[in-house]
């Protein structure tokens, strides 16, 4: 497994953005996916990045409004979020599964292996 690390969370007003980062550890060829969890709420795929990064996948919510990236020389990826709205509060969680694929993508909770602690996201209305 690899161990992540997450950073970027905090306050903003709706329509403000936010940058989330998320630091992992080892080899790079991983799959690299954002979740997030809202109090009271099952956990909702965000965005994938193939560990190419040649592909991305966006969940309906968020598509047009965030960008998911990848930096390879500093094993990180990002989640750029924009035009935030206060349903995008929430926990967000970065994920990591090996693949021996470069343009594989996976977009289920279960199908990563590797979680990161979280980093809240607030949007004030």
């Amino acid at each position: 497994q690899v161990q992540l690390v997450e950073s970027g969370g905090g306050l903003v007003q709706a329509g403000g953005s936010l940058r989330l980062s998320c630091a992992a550890s080892g080899r790079f060829n991983y799959v690299m996916g954002w979740f997030r969890q809202a109090p009271g709420k099952e956990r909702e795929f965000v965005a994938a990045i193939s560990w190419s990064g040649s592909s991305t996948y966006y969940g309906d919510s968020v598509k047009g409004r965030f960008t998911i990236s990848r930096e390879h020389a500093k094993n990180t990826v990002y989640l750029q979020m924009n035009s935030l709205k206060p349903e995008d509060t929430a926990v967000y969680y970065c994920a990591a599964e090996h693949s021996y694929y470069s343009d594989s993508l996976y977009t289920r909770f279960e199908d990563f292996s590797s979680w990161g602690q979280g980093t809240q996201v607030t949007v004030s209305s």
